[in-house]
């Protein structure tokens, strides 16, 4: 590990023969990931129904958090004289931290955009959120995350060329700002790592100059935003296909807000390292399991007896002396647990298909792989 790199470093441990796969080691100050990597999301400091003992217990090594609704509430002060993210939310791996670029694109309703960056009105208190390259960069480093993201517009519409070029080059000027600040508050000798991200929609001249922009900085690794918007899933693999080939090698690819099996199959074929999503969480909430034989629905009424676990090939937490029969009891209910012990699978589940494909990319058999957990994914029991 390079000292000049303050306890940062990432290398790429294996490559898949037949892919662009790749599988790798993400070091931070505060732990070491494998990639690919899965990080769950805890928008407003906690992940949905699960405690950090539990997180652990799935193979969680590293949990996102969001700059604008922790600017919100708590207020980034406040975390900062709680001890920073880490000892807020009582985690000692790494966390990253988006932007709030995203409440850009999500809350267009509410926002007034410009040049100098966004107001945006508070879903707290209606008061008005004024959010610019630096400040964002200001919040992310009171909050104490590992990795920080810079400030992006991500465009409302990623088919409408023109709204998605103006993003594309806006996120470029921004980059600037968010690297110019983020040098005067320290650097990555703060103890933070900062990611660029790249625009561009699904145009493949649009998202080379974005990463043509971006590589520009030296950055600890690259982003590819302004996907999952909206858009079909063709025009999600293009963009996709089009970024992560451009991207620097030797620096970590993240692929933002993109979270099912499929998506990770298609992504990880093509070099990127990690994701994150609230897919495992949103769908424990709403009772909704993947397991090694198919998609499920725990409030069916075919579970009312059913003595198995969850998933009999699974060992995680949920799976380990629960019965289908009495998830479903807890779900139709309204017992929060049944919601919980769906999402502790979940997040297990995704953690440990990331397990699978970093083994299969270093023997080369992804492909293989892959094929199996489709003809999974696509069944519901």
């Amino acid at each position: 590990m390079a000292d000049s790199n303050h306890g940062f470093h990432f290398e790429v441990e294996a490559t898949c023969k037949q892919t662009g796969a790749r599988a790798g080691r993400l070091t931070t100050p505060n732990g070491v990931a494998q990639t690919p990597l899965f990080m769950p999301v805890g928008t407003r400091g906690s992940v949905k129904g699960m405690t950090p003992t539990q997180l652990k217990a799935t193979g969680s090594t590293v949990i996102l958090a969001n700059t604008y609704h922790l600017h919100l509430r708590p207020g980034e002060a406040a975390v900062r004289e709680l001890g920073g993210l880490h000892k807020f939310m009582n985690w000692d791996g790494p966390i990253l931290t988006d932007s709030g670029g995203y409440q850009v694109f999500s809350m267009s309703d509410m926002r007034e955009l410009n040049e100098e960056g966004v107001k945006l009105r508070s879903i707290v208190d209606g008061a008005i959120i004024h959010l610019t390259p630096e400040n964002v960069m200001e919040i992310e480093t009171d909050l104490g995350a590992d990795i920080i993201m810079a400030f992006d517009h991500c465009p409302s519409d990623p088919l409408d060329r023109d709204s998605v070029e103006a993003a594309t080059l806006r996120t470029s000027r921004w980059l600037e700002r968010c690297v110019k600040r983020y040098e005067e508050l320290g650097g990555i000798g703060s103890g933070h790592a900062l990611f660029g991200i790249a625009q561009g929609g699904s145009f493949e001249d649009l998202r080379a100059k974005s990463i043509d922009d971006i590589s520009q900085h030296d950055l600890f690794g690259y982003a590819i935003g302004g996907v999952s918007v909206g858009e079909h899933k063709t025009a999600l693999v293009q963009a996709i296909d089009y970024a992560a080939k451009r991207l620097p090698a030797e620096k970590p690819r993240y692929l933002m807000g993109v979270g099912t099996p499929e998506d990770f199959f298609e992504a990880i074929s093509r070099g990127v390292d990690m994701f994150d999503c609230v897919t495992p969480t949103r769908h424990g909430r709403m009772h909704q399991a993947f397991t090694s034989g198919g998609r499920m629905n725990l409030r069916n009424a075919r579970w009312q007896h059913d003595p198995k676990p969850m998933d009999p090939a699974c060992s995680c937490e949920a799976c380990s002396g629960f019965s289908r029969g009495y998830i479903r009891h807890l779900c139709r209910s309204g017992e929060i647990l049944g919601g919980a012990l769906i999402s502790i699978h979940n997040v297990h589940f995704f953690h440990e298909l990331m397990r699978e494909m970093r083994a299969a990319i270093f023997e080369s058999r992804l492909p293989a792989l892959k094929e199996r957990y489709l003809d999974v994914m696509t069944s519901r029991l």
